[in-house]
């Protein structure tokens, strides 16, 4: 069956309890992907101490931030691998094997010995764990990236992409924040060094059996029944024909998205999931650490701002998200581009300057809204870009390319800056200049809203 047979038969029906849980599903799973991201994230001072040692503190935190970026490196393969099962299998089955996955690998990273007990082995075992879980992590977006927005009506979908993309990681930095408050409170000072890592990466097990918990009784989308019910309709009626006549070959998900029809799209879409993925890593993702290494904020005070953050980061990515349904993918993406380009740079260069806790807070906040509302509709106009049967595989690997180079640059910051003092500016400077993509990118794309449903419509770009 071709990419293109796919409007031969109805939508199967879908009550409102499968929208709702397919909803929840999808932002469940990515919130529980990237709350054991952010576990590493909220340690980094202390792994960067304990992994990769240096008498530079810049270069010992510019290691963790490269062990982070490895994990992204490995999610293009993880979303080619699943999002091809997706596609051909459904959607469920590869996001419960791929949360779970998360979670285990999460788990063993707090079994890890330390440089100090065996040597230059420890970060070794590090960065291959590192690479395992970036494999899952991929998987994880080829999935939940998808089902969600099948399955709602199309003028919540702009909605449910925010809450998904955006929300799904406010609610999983949420977590993190938590478990990090919880943790500095059970293991205060240096016993935090010991144990309190170590009890945060365990909490990862805890992902994989609530992931396993509630996708186990999802439904899959009704696109893609839709699809699987066509190309059992189309194998029965050939069957009963008893047709000789030579069958027209199927290419697999991943050969047909990198077919001419498909591949310019794919690297149209990378301008935007560059320029959003480089923003998001460069404000929520690096603030956990700006606020210890630059401005020195009490490991309370700290929790405490970034849980406002991830609030914030829900509301303004199903915002910015539902705006999309109103004004168009394209407008909100040029518009929210425009508010980033002068905004992101703006704070990082503010944030050094608050004389209290609640003005950094202030600042925190907005950057962090601002950071993530931009690359709120990605997710629906990703699912848009690509036709049932490769939808999975396109949305994933547009994602995690785009998310993969941009999760680098916290890496590149820290080795850029020479001294923490350094660390606004260079983070103004690189926030501005992914704008910039991130732009390009808003004016080339084209409007995709409403597309979704259109079984095979090429849209180029």
């Amino acid at each position: 069956m071709s990419v293109a047979a796919q409007n031969g038969a109805a939508v199967p029906a879908i009550d409102q309890r499968q929208v709702m849980g397919a909803v929840f599903a999808s932002c469940l799973g990515w919130a529980l992907d990237l709350f054991d991201l952010f576990v590493l994230l909220y340690v980094a001072p202390v792994v960067g101490r304990l992994f990769f040692p240096s008498d530079h503190a810049m270069l010992s935190l510019a290691a963790v931030y490269a062990s982070f970026a490895v994990t992204l490196l490995m999610r293009p393969l993880g979303s080619a691998l699943f999002g091809s099962y997706a596609d051909r299998h459904g959607r469920k089955g590869a996001m419960i094997f791929a949360v779970v996955g998360v979670g285990i690998s999460t788990a063993t990273f707090g079994l890890l010995p330390t440089v100090h007990q065996i040597g230059l082995a420890a970060p070794v075992v590090f960065l291959l764990l590192r690479l395992v879980q970036g494999v899952f992590v991929g998987g994880v977006v080829a999935s939940t990236h998808t089902i969600g927005t099948e399955s709602v009506a199309p003028k919540y979908r702009g909605a449910v992409s925010g809450l998904i993309g955006g929300g799904g990681a406010g609610m999983g930095a949420l977590l993190a924040s938590l478990t990090f408050l919880l943790m500095s409170s059970l293991f205060p000072g240096d016993a935090f060094e010991v144990w309190g890592w170590r009890c945060m990466f365990f909490t990862g097990i805890i992902s994989s059996v609530l992931g396993l918990f509630v996708f186990n009784s999802l439904e899959e989308s009704p696109l893609w029944r839709k699809l699987a019910a066509e190309k059992a309709a189309k194998a029965a009626k050939a069957a009963v024909e008893q047709r000789n006549a030579p069958v027209e070959i199927v290419r697999s998900p991943l050969r047909t998205l990198f077919s001419r029809d498909y591949r310019s799209i794919l690297f149209v879409n990378l301008l935007l999931t560059i320029g959003g993925g480089s923003g998001y890593y460069l404000t929520s993702g690096y603030l956990p650490t700006f606020l210890k290494v630059v401005s020195h904020a009490p490991n309370g005070a700290a929790a405490a701002i970034l849980m406002i953050c991830s609030i914030a980061v829900v509301i303004a990515s199903v915002a910015a998200g539902h705006l999309s349904t109103f004004i168009g993918r394209k407008t909100a993406f040029v518009w929210l581009g425009l508010i980033r380009l002068v905004a992101l740079p703006g704070l990082f260069l503010l944030l050094p300057t608050a004389q209290n806790i609640t003005t950094l807070g202030i600042y925190a906040v907005l950057l962090s809204a601002l950071g993530s509302a931009g690359y709120a509709p990605i997710l629906i106009f990703l699912n848009e870009r690509f036709p049932t049967a490769i939808r999975a595989t396109g949305t994933g690997l547009s994602w995690n390319i785009g998310f993969a180079i941009g999760g680098m640059m916290p890496t590149v910051v820290s080795l850029v800056a020479k001294e923490t003092s350094q660390l606004p500016v260079m983070l103004a400077i690189f926030v501005g200049a992914i704008s910039v993509i991130f732009l390009i990118g808003a004016f080339i794309v084209p409007e995709t809203r409403g597309r979704l449903d259109q079984p095979a419509a090429r849209n180029d770009g």
